[in-house]
């Protein structure tokens, strides 16, 4: 297997708080891997050290054998490490193709990006609207999208980086159960034709166990399963701290102490 990612002690303290507890994992090429946890159980704690949005307390991050522990999340993204957000993050007074344009670095580059801009760059917006079905809204102004289309535009402005590893936070939250597997058979599409490794948090199961080949799952900041989808979703710790399911009562427990 060819490793990707490899975190290695990785510690997050927040004060007396500790968010992240001796985290040790690796990721391989090609994969795609959910992130399942309650709120506050250190998920994106996680996602945030490696994309260098918080440094560690301790132990180290390593991008293919490049050890990238406490660089600047703009250093990080030019190594081929991108995400999206659970809020979006988009130029909500721009249109659809202006936000890619930005994406792509066109817009960025000067005011008079027009005449700058390079076949191939162009050629790459139309691509990204394309893959992620934008076309209907390639004028639309970015901030009065419906949500899932919100989503879609902000993992298309994450791929427009041409990442290696993609991290994206809770892709289907806000978006209607009729849609979510349309826009995560979209995404999962996209990716796969550029060969990108996955990792996303996520808290509905039905989308975890259909489109991920391995799951990790979070608990008090510690990693307390690591596998494959169904073996993940079966374990008792699992199944009582991310899925909220709790042992049924014995008959003699409503006959405990109540002093």
């Amino acid at each position: 297997m060819a490793v990707v990612l490899e975190a290695k002690d990785l510690n997050k303290n927040f004060g007396a708080v500790t968010a992240a507890a001796n985290i040790n994992v690796q990721i391989g090429r090609d994969s795609v891997v959910g992130l399942i946890g309650s709120n506050g159980a250190g998920k994106t704690t996680f996602i945030n050290m490696v994309t260098g949005y918080l440094k560690p307390t301790s132990g180290s991050i390593r991008y293919l054998e490049r050890d990238i522990t406490g660089l600047s999340p703009r250093q990080i993204t030019r190594l081929g490490i991108c995400r999206s957000f659970q809020i979006p993050q988009l130029f909500g007074n721009l249109s659809v193709y202006e936000n890619l344009q930005v994406g792509v670095g066109v817009a960025a580059r000067s005011a008079r990006a027009k005449a700058s801009a390079t076949a191939e760059e162009w050629e790459e917006i139309e691509t990204l609207i394309e893959r992620f079905n934008l076309g209907g809204y390639r004028t639309h102004t970015a901030g009065l999208l419906p949500e899932g289309t919100r989503k879609l535009l902000d993992i298309a402005m994450a791929v427009a980086g041409k990442p290696q590893l993609l991290l994206l936070d809770e892709p289907t939250s806000g978006v209607s159960a009729d849609e979510k597997f349309r826009l995560m058979d979209m995404v999962m599409s996209a990716l796969k034709v550029q060969g990108v490794t996955v990792l996303f948090v996520e808290h509905d199961m039905e989308i975890v166990s259909r489109y991920t080949h391995r799951i990790l799952a979070f608990y008090e900041g510690r990693i307390i399963a690591d596998g494959e989808p169904e073996a993940v979703l079966r374990d008792a710790e699992v199944r009582r701290y991310v899925i909220g399911e709790h042992a049924p009562m014995h008959q003699d427990d409503g006959a405990t102490n109540h002093g």
